[in-house]
């Protein structure tokens, strides 16, 4: 198997439930202190956990007219009157050069309509070709609980396996409703390596309870989707199947429709990353982990 040496970014979403603030900023650009103590918008932080792995290149799926608002943030030249102050600021120098270094890196895909993260992911196709990918969330963040980033994880994982991996996380089942839910079996060399038996989207305690408990977690605690997967291009077969056969659920092509599909084909693990997940999607969340971010909490 080949390296892992592009990653995908969807970031197409409309922020609804971050409105009236998604109004004046992409819900992707809204700043978190990293633990560098930088205010970064989301996005920053996103690649430079996909870069971290050693990716060469990073395809951001964004919606029709917002290429320009990304490539602006990363590459925009800055005005006489800011440039002249900044230059007075070593540590804002290192950063444009940053943000110019990580401009080379990208590579965007327009997602014509608002199909579902599956689509979203089936969009990056063409970027990714018969290539393994690294698929990161665009509005989750991460914090490891080890020198090695979360998705350096993943992609140690999936070196070790040299097959798709998703980031799991244990999760309780009264969390179970929101998420996507893995079950499996646990490998014998590696504790935190599972091999797949089933996976599905947002279950209902009872059929979690029948179809998705893994044997040596605890009752009443799951294998949670973490938002992070290392896959091979075969996801994107899938997908297409999905799409040509307009298949959805609550009307939208779902990547976990598609890694269903490509369980019954291919082995699918996961790996239960050492490090945490933040989801900034909703607005508490959001202040919690800028609250997280910046060691308020």
């Amino acid at each position: 198997m080949s390296p892992i040496r592009k990653a995908v970014i969807p970031a197409a979403g409309m922020g609804t439930r971050l409105y009236p603030a998604t109004r004046a900023v992409k819900k992707e650009l809204f700043p978190v202190v990293g633990p560098d103590g930088v205010a970064k918008p989301v996005i920053q932080h996103i690649i430079e956990e996909a870069l971290s792995t050693g990716v060469e290149e990073v395809c951001l799926i964004v919606r029709p007219g917002d290429e320009e608002v990304f490539r602006s943030y990363f590459s925009r030249p800055l005005s006489e009157e800011l440039n002249g102050r900044l230059s007075r600021l070593p540590q804002a120098i290192e950063q444009t050069e940053h943000l110019l270094e990580i401009s080379r890196r990208l590579r965007f895909v327009t997602q014509e309509a608002q199909e579902g993260f599956g689509h979203a992911v089936y969009c990056a196709r063409s970027f990714v070709h018969d290539e393994p990918f690294l698929l990161l969330l665009g509005d989750h963040l991460y914090r490891s609980a080890t020198p090695r980033t979360c998705a350096q994880q993943v992609v140690d994982a999936f070196e070790h396996t040299g097959q798709s991996i998703l980031a799991t996380q244990r999760v309780p089942e009264n969390a179970i409703y929101a998420i996507g839910v893995m079950a499996g079996e646990q490998d014998s060399q590696i504790s935190r390596l599972y091999r797949l038996s089933n996976i599905a989207e947002k279950p209902a305690a009872d059929y979690a309870w029948e179809h998705l408990r893994t044997r040596g977690l605890p009752d009443g605690w799951y294998l949670g989707v973490y938002g992070q997967y290392a896959l091979t291009s075969s996801i994107f077969d899938h997908l297409e199947y999905l799409i040509d056969h307009d298949l959805r659920e609550r009307g939208e092509i779902q990547l976990t429709s598609a890694l269903q599909l490509m369980l019954k084909d291919e082995p699918l693990w996961a790996y239960e990353v050492d490090g945490h997940s933040f989801d900034i999607g909703r607005p508490a969340e959001y202040a919690h982990t800028v609250a997280v971010f910046a060691g308020l909490v």
